[in-house]
């Protein structure tokens, strides 16, 4: 596991929302909704489950776990979390989306970030190179776990379903994928877009082993992860129900926020409702 944080998993949230906002604004470009509905459960994930070292960490990603951000573009949420977890100085935050800076406005390994395995934005691409790096592991005989995360609007990707079918046929049982199911992508909610649908029955149909939860919740997400983690012949799907821009009322649950920077008057209303708790960068 990581070493202990001295923070509380509340804190933590906290503070990387506040960072997510404070990025991007001062980018004015970026994407504050998905990275704010993703927070919960992925800081749990980082803190509590993934068994991976930063002062160790190792882009092949041998002997420790793996995790790849396939909705790439929640990457100011993505660099809050390894920062604040030890991988990069969270001063580099500042530099956010500039140019020659190492946190992109998609995560790419040009320059070598800690934390980054591979290059990742071009949706649809996540789950497939996640397949092949737990099938290395497989062969090689690591027996640590994968975990990707994708979005419910990156799933209208037919790749998504060819990489499903790969993974349940190939029992890639060391495989934990999770969806950030918020019901909203650019161009609106999903359902009307796309119509990705029953995503459960879905996952199901194409032979995985899927769990629901509430990703908001933490107890109800180490559960999720507990769980995903034992013993079986399935590849898992963890389906995270979020609300996109959650922890701020007014970008809460629209899709109007998915790619769109908050002005300085929305910053202020929106880091009035985090508490700074392990200060800004």
């Amino acid at each position: 596991m990581n070493p202990k944080t001295p923070h509380s998993i509340p804190d933590l949230t906290s503070q990387i929302r506040r960072d997510i906002i404070r990025m991007v604004t001062a980018a004015k470009s970026g994407h504050v909704g998905g990275s704010l509905g993703s927070t919960d459960f992925l800081t749990v994930l980082f803190t509590e489950f993934l068994d991976q070292d930063p002062a160790q960490w190792r882009r092949d990603g041998q002997n420790m776990d793996m995790f790849f951000l396939s909705i790439g573009h929640i990457s100011p949420l993505f660099y809050s979390l390894l920062a604040r977890m030890g991988y990069f100085p969270v001063k580099e935050l500042a530099s956010f989306r500039n140019l020659g800076s190492r946190l992109q406005g998609h995560p790419s390994v040009e320059n070598g970030l800690p934390g980054v395995h591979v290059a990742s934005g071009s949706l649809g691409q996540g789950l497939s190179v996640a397949c092949g790096a737990a099938l290395s592991k497989r062969l090689t005989g690591d027996p640590h776990r994968v975990y990707v995360l994708m979005g419910d609007g990156e799933s209208e990707e037919g790749q998504v379903w060819e990489a499903a079918m790969f993974a349940a046929h190939h029992k890639i049982t060391n495989l934990t994928a999770i969806t950030d199911w918020n019901g909203q992508q650019i161009d609106g909610p999903v359902n009307e877009i796309g119509g990705v649908g029953d995503l459960n029955a879905k996952w199901t149909a194409f032979g995985w082993r899927v769990l629901e939860c509430d990703g908001h919740n933490p107890d109800d997400i180490r559960k999720a992860y507990r769980l995903a983690a034992e013993p079986g012949e399935k590849p898992v799907m963890i389906l995270m129900h979020t609300n996109m821009g959650h922890g701020v009322d007014f970008m809460t649950g629209s899709h109007k926020w998915h790619g769109k920077a908050p002005s300085a008057e929305q910053e202020a209303l929106a880091l009035a409702q985090l508490k700074e708790t392990l200060g800004d960068f």
